[in-house]
């Protein structure tokens, strides 16, 4: 049995003992632009280049002067932070500016409603439970919509004005009976929502059934959603699992005189959720095409389409909204990250207008969603995302491309080892080939146990002074998420260091995967 009820406190104990055995087990004492610092032993500041980002949620860097301002104004002013339930004007900014910057891009012609929250995940949760609101309240309307022909039906045979279908039914009773049964048997199925195989939208009650990773989804599959995982290199497959996934119900309605049973949809998927670019599934771009088909089967079949730009939005890809570039456009967007520019937790849900059901601010909330500290810092990014005509952009795309070429010489060079480079802007992945067959047994058994990827990231760090990690569903895979202000300098020590990891792989050198400490 697992305990440490004999121990003294510890947070996460499991997880510091792994950060230990890796080497990654390193205190960071300050922070500034893409560089994190810790002391040696003799106390010395030690810099270390943060290719990781924060999981991107920096694209600004650390602790960036204009954002640490806001915050300390913020602080000095005495702001109220929590003053729930109150009118907050920076909120209203916030969301007037998203859905601003989400119509620009995508052509949408009506407005986005925000609602907030404090994570990723969390903002996936109000995205799942709006969209089964949505999904609840067309069922009552249906429904009664149903009772409603049912009952002129009834009025039309009593009074002689209709008949029933011929030798099917004896009475009109048995016939309503028969379909109210059939009916309640398909409102009485669990809403289904599909997403993709590869993704990732969080680790929450709700959002961890939406995450393909088996490890992290099935021993909660009691718990929440039910979930379809559709293969992201078969476009076709969106129709055809829409198509087996859909149901219907039976509608009494009078025609001709004649009472007929007409099959009506129900509203069974409640939403598709995708990422533009899988993160945590290996930085794997969707396809132009792959986008064309969710877009046009969810509205055809009336399903919402919520796109997951928690990682790959806030500018990161060169665009606001990494789906733009696919020419996707969406009925809900969840962001996060660098919304909070490295220093607040926050997070916000966009729903179209014309989907958006008021109840909902009547059944969801949270204490610090929308408090007074990270709505004016939220702000503040936007407007230095927005500031200088998109400067900001225009570095994403261009230090993107930088790094990109920087990776794929280091591919070039070792083309036996990296298998593959792949990502837009400052949201971009190196894929190693497997390594399971390898002569090495610490590079063999990483390999196999899918942790391969930390201990490479452990050499980084203590080699080269570099900090990234593996991408968590597909260990193969380092990722990188630095900040706009990412240098040519920075960009070739991460190739030199990525070079040096690609050697001890090319020669199964273990003493050097593994060598001293930090």
């Amino acid at each position: 049995m697992n305990s440490v009820s004999d121990e003294p406190g510890i947070s996460e104990p499991y997880l510091l003992g792994f950060l230990t055995s890796v080497g990654l087990d390193v205190e960071y004492t300050r922070a500034e632009g893409n560089t994190l610092f810790f002391r040696g032993e003799d106390g010395e500041e030690i810099p270390v280049l943060d290719a990781a980002g924060g999981y991107g949620s920096l694209i600004f860097g650390h602790n960036h002067p204009e954002i640490v301002a806001r915050a300390r104004r913020l602080l000095d002013e005495g702001a109220p932070v929590n003053a729930q339930f109150s009118r907050n004007s920076g909120a209203q900014q916030v969301a007037a500016l998203l859905s601003g910057i989400v119509r620009r891009e995508t052509g949408a012609d009506e407005p986005y409603a925000a609602i907030f929250a404090n994570s990723g995940a969390e903002a996936i949760e109000a995205a799942v439970k709006h969209a089964e609101l949505d999904r609840v309240l067309q069922v009552r309307a249906l429904v009664a919509e149903l009772a409603e022909h049912t009952d002129a039906a009834r009025v039309a045979v009593e009074s002689g004005e209709a008949v029933l279908p011929d030798g099917e039914h004896a009475d009109f009773a048995a016939l309503a009976e028969e379909v109210a049964r059939a009916n309640a048997d398909v409102a009485a199925r669990p809403p289904v929502f599909l997403t993709l195989e590869g993704s990732f939208h969080g680790k929450l009650v709700g959002s961890v059934q939406l995450t393909h990773n088996a490890a992290y989804r099935t021993p909660f599959t009691a718990l929440a959603n039910r979930a379809r995982f559709v293969p992201l290199d078969r476009p076709e497959a969106v129709g055809e699992i829409i198509a087996e996934e859909s149901a219907t119900v039976r509608d009494l309605v009078v025609r001709d005189g004649v009472v007929t049973v007409v099959e009506r949809p129900f509203p069974l998927v409640a939403a598709f959720l995708l990422e533009p670019i899988q993160g945590e599934g290996g930085i794997v771009p969707l396809t132009r095409e792959f986008a064309g088909a969710v877009r046009r089967e969810c509205d055809a079949a009336g399903i919402p389409v919520v796109i997951d730009e928690i990682q790959s939005g806030m500018g990161r890809t060169g665009a606001f909204l990494a789906s733009s570039l696919i020419g996707l456009s969406g009925d809900y967007y969840v962001l996060a990250k660098s919304l909070g520019g490295g220093l607040a937790k926050t997070s916000a849900l966009l729903v179209r207008g014309g989907r958006y059901r008021n109840e909902f601010e009547l059944v969801h909330s949270s204490t610090f969603a929308k408090d007074g500290f990270s709505t004016p810092i939220a702000l503040k990014v936007l407007e230095m995302l927005e500031a200088d005509d998109g400067l900001a952009y225009r570095l994403a795309r261009e230090r993107g491309a930088r790094l990109a070429e920087a990776l794929e010489g280091v591919r070039a060079d070792f083309p036996d080892v990296v298998k593959e480079v792949r990502g837009k802007g400052l949201m971009l992945g190196l894929e190693f080939h497997d390594q399971s067959e390898s002569s090495s047994a610490v590079v063999r058994e990483g390999a196999l146990s899918g942790l391969l990827g930390y201990t490479l990231s452990g050499y980084l760090l203590r080699e080269h002074r570099v900090r990234t990690f593996p991408t968590a569903s597909a260990g193969n895979t380092l990722r990188f998420a630095p900040s706009i202000h990412l240098s040519d300098a920075e960009i070739d020590r991460l190739a030199d260091a990525l070079r040096a990891v690609a050697s001890v792989l090319r020669d199964q050198d273990e003493k050097r995967l593994t060598g001293g400490g930090v």
